[in-house]
This record gives C-alpha cells, sequence and structure tokens, in this order.
C-alpha cells in the first residue's frame, strides 16, 4: 500500500528532477526525507542514472601497488589498538584504530598511513570521551589484516602471512612505531645514587611495550632483534607482557627511528 499517494511521490519527483533538494522537498509535502531520498535512487535507477559501484582496487585481489612503509606502521597500529567491524547498516566494513586525544601527533600519523595505504577510500575520525577513533571503509580489509578474526586477539593466533612477513622485515622501524604508538611509550625513570657522598637524583629514559597476546609480544620483540634493539621482559602477575627497552645503545636507536608520543 501506498501511504503517499501516487500524487504525491510524482509531484516529489518533479521536484526533485527540478533540482529542489530532498529536504525541501519533504518539508513541502510532509515526507519522512528518507522516503523522498528512496523515491529519487529508484527513479534514478529507473532512467539509468545511478553512479557505478565505488570499487577501488585491492593490491591483493587486483596487483595495486602497496606503500608497504605506510602498510607496515598501520600494521602495527591494528595489532595493537585496531580492530575491524562491519555494522549492519554500512555496505562495506570498517577498520578503526582509536587514538587518545592527548596525542594529535599520533591521530595524524594513523590518518596519514591509511589514507596512503587506501588511497581511494573513505578516512574519517569519529570522536568519543578522551579519544579519536580513526577509520578506512573498504570491502578488502580482510585481505590486507587477514589476522581478523572473532573474538579478541589474544584469545586466537595472530600469525603473519608470508607477504606480510616479507614487508615487516623489509620495513621493521615502521613496524616497531606502530607497535609502540598503539601499546607503548617511552617514560623517563628515575633513582637515586651517592654522588662525592651527596646522594643526588639520576634519571634515564626507558620504552616499555605491554600486550596480552604472547605472538604480538613475539613479534615485537622479532623486530626489535632484527635492528639490534635489546629488551627483557618484566616480572609481574597480570596476564598481559610488558617488554622493557633500558639500555642506553637501545633507547638512543628507538630515539632515532620511533621517539616519543607527541
Amino acid at each position: 500500500m501506498n501511504i503517499h499517494g501516487t500524487d504525491v511521490r510524482q509531484r516529489a519527483l518533479t521536484l526533485l528532477r527540478g533540482g529542489v533538494k530532498n529536504a525541501d522537498v519533504a518539508r513541502v509535502l510532509n515526507v519522512p526525507v528518507g522516503t523522498v531520498g528512496y523515491w529519487k535512487h529508484l527513479d534514478r535507477a529507473k532512467r539509468g542514472e545511478c553512479p557505478g559501484r565505488h570499487d577501488p582496487p585491492c593490491p591483493r585481489c587486483h596487483g595495486r601497488e602497496l606503500d608497504e612503509v605506510a602498510y607496515s606502521y598501520l600494521l602495527g597500529l591494528y595489532l595493537g589498538d585496531g580492530h575491524i567491524s562491519h555494522y549492519s547498516q554500512h555496505r562495506v566494513p570498517n577498520l578503526m584504530i582509536s587514538c587518545t586525544e592527548a596525542w594529535p601527533g599520533l591521530m595524524d600519523a594513523c590518518e596519514a598511513a591509511m589514507r596512503t595505504v587506501f588511497p581511494d577510500n573513505r578516512v574519517c575520525r569519529v570522536r568519543r570521551t578522551g579519544c579519536s577513533n580513526v577509520k578506512v571503509y573498504s570491502k578488502h580489509l580482510h585481505c590486507l589484516f587477514p589476522q581478523h578474526g572473532p573474538g579478541k586477539k589474544h584469545e586466537r593466533p595472530i600469525v603473519l602471512e608470508p607477504w606480510q612477513q616479507g614487508i615487516v622485515d623489509a620495513h621493521p622501524w615502521e613496524f616497531i612505531r606502530g607497535l609502540i604508538h598503539s601499546d607503548g611509550c617511552r617514560i623517563t625513570n628515575w633513582t637515586t645514587r651517592l654522588v662525592g657522598g651527596e646522594r643526588k637524583r639520576y634519571e634515564y629514559p626507558r620504552y616499555f611495550f605491554t600486550n596480552t597476546s604472547a605472538d604480538i609480544v613475539r613479534l615485537f620483540t622479532d623486530a626489535l632483534d632484527k635492528v639490534g634493539v635489546e629488551w627483557k621482559t618484566l616480572n609481574q602477575s597480570r596476564a598481559a607482557v610488558t617488554v622493557s627497552i633500558a639500555r642506553k645503545a637501545s633507547v638512543t636507536l628507538m630515539d632515532t627511528h620511533v621517539g616519543p608520543k607527541h
């Protein structure tokens, strides 16, 4: 049953074809704007005026060139603070990286990496309390991030595909930076020592990385081994594992290639 009647629909189509906006048509005819949009879509489809489906090529499916530097960084961010979801009202899934508002530079770097890896896809930021979710929509997310699956990352195996491992091996610092930017930090520790009979405060920087997934921790430490960074795990009672980087030469390497969040 057509609640609004054929006459109302025809009047709406006449106005729409004349360039009147959906909202104005809805207001004039007292019809929900969603209904007006639906009528417009059907009318354009009937006349063959609907644009083609947006279907950007995929590096895995279609052989499109992939920026490996940006991908290695984005992969680190995804393994730390990212997840893929598919809302029922959206046509394609989205990759979302949660970034705290305290680090605007990190948020900018995340968005830049997404735009570089997905140059033809929509990237946006959604503000939440104390953070922003940086998101990209693509139906090929599972192709580029095959680690996606049901449940939490630490409850399922996280193993890189050979092509991913090749990228990480070629660009380990970008991968390390992504993991530090997601689940790591650079802090300044301090202690006291006697100098000439006087107790003085001594400060030194160190890096930490904490994650509950043993597989992700191993990927991080394997990358550290590759670039010559010394590390150790801390003894703690909780399930998460914390990796500490405190030796001066290793911290210097980290400062050169990663640096503090900003």
